[in-house]
């Protein structure tokens, strides 16, 4: 249990803000909700209720994944935060569902104006905020994770660019929380039409397009962690990897570089080709050196590195565009 704490500690830190925030949201929308019988109101409150859970998952996770690794899981655990989130992605696109069907069933038949507009504005205002908030230091998050400084309020436009180098964590934070500041925005302009024109069928059309919007979430949250519980190649590092251990004066060629994402880290794996007349100790102290060089870049957590002998060709090809090349 202590172990369980300790680790904890560790986990998602905007991910459990995120759980905490939504959980809050999830239950004033239900009360205003309940006290207003409005379909957006309803959408809203699922979203909520939905993203508090996912994001508690995703946050223990998080944590377990850095669980150090053992004999009977040599590789460690860092591909569990992949299958969280699978898993916690199924609750979403239940309430997903849920939101679309009570949203098309309110469009088709209407009821009349909600009561209780000053309520389910005031609620979807602190919404905004909230998720606004969390939005923007997932945002700040993005960058940090991909070694960029803040970027004060174009943080959120300027985290778009680095969306794919961000944990998995903390990648799911951000979508579900544009996603939930967009939704409360459309739900508090759709309530605000339907006040003043009598149109009340614009409820259910919002509550449709929320859905929609966490069906989005859903597909582009599952594919990119089926990726990782499958064992996803870091291109990007890869590349860098194989620039740095070609910078060693002591290696000639690389016979094989793998960078594989395993959760929030990196695991690599090289077989290197050296002079054979170098003795085992010095090519030992070569190991050492690209060892440590490899360990401290970013992500990086382990690294297993072997030697064969030159045999005078280039025989490296980048998986990007696949020629033969000597880097």
């Amino acid at each position: 249990m202590a172990e369980l704490f300790k680790l904890l500690k560790d986990g998602n830190k905007p991910s459990l803000m995120a759980a905490c925030v939504n959980a809050f949201l999830g239950i004033i929308k239900g009360i205003a909700f309940f006290l207003t019988g409005n379909v957006a109101m309803f959408a809203e409150m699922m979203h909520s209720l939905g993203d508090a859970a996912n994001q508690l998952f995703v946050y223990i996770g998080s944590a377990l994944s850095k669980k150090a690794p053992t004999k009977k899981f040599p590789s460690g655990f860092g591909r569990i935060v992949n299958l969280v989130c699978l898993f916690a992605v199924i609750i979403v696109a239940i309430l997903s569902y849920e939101t679309i069907k009570e949203g098309w069933h309110h469009f088709i038949h209407p009821t009349g104006e909600s009561s209780g507009v000053l309520i389910a504005l005031g609620v979807l205002f602190i919404g905004i905020v909230l998720e606004g908030t969390v939005l923007a230091k997932a945002a700040v998050e993005v960058l940090h994770e991909a070694g960029q400084e803040k970027a004060g309020i174009t943080s959120i436009p300027k985290a778009f660019n680095y969306l794919n180098r961000a944990k998995p964590a903390t990648k799911l934070v951000f979508m579900e929380d544009l996603v939930a500041t967009s939704g409360n925005i459309l739900a508090f302009i759709a309530i605000v039409i339907a006040h003043f024109t009598g149109w009340t069928r614009i409820e259910g059309l919002v509550s449709m397009i929320i859905g929609a919007m966490m069906f989005y979430v859903v597909g582009k949250v599952f594919l990119d962690n089926a990726r990782g519980v499958i064992g996803e190649t870091d291109e990007e590092m890869l590349n860098h990897i194989a620039h740095l251990v070609m910078d060693d004066p002591n290696i000639k060629d690389i016979v094989r570089l793998e960078v594989i994402k395993e959760g929030e880290f990196l695991h690599v794996e090289l077989v290197a080709e050296a002079d054979p007349k170098l003795s085992l100790a010095f090519l030992d102290d070569v190991r050492d050196h690209l060892t440590e060089v490899i360990l401290s870049q970013k992500g990086v957590s382990k690294v297993a590195i072997l030697f064969d002998e030159d045999d005078g060709k280039a025989s490296w090809i980048h998986l990007g565009d696949r020629p033969n090349h000597e880097l």
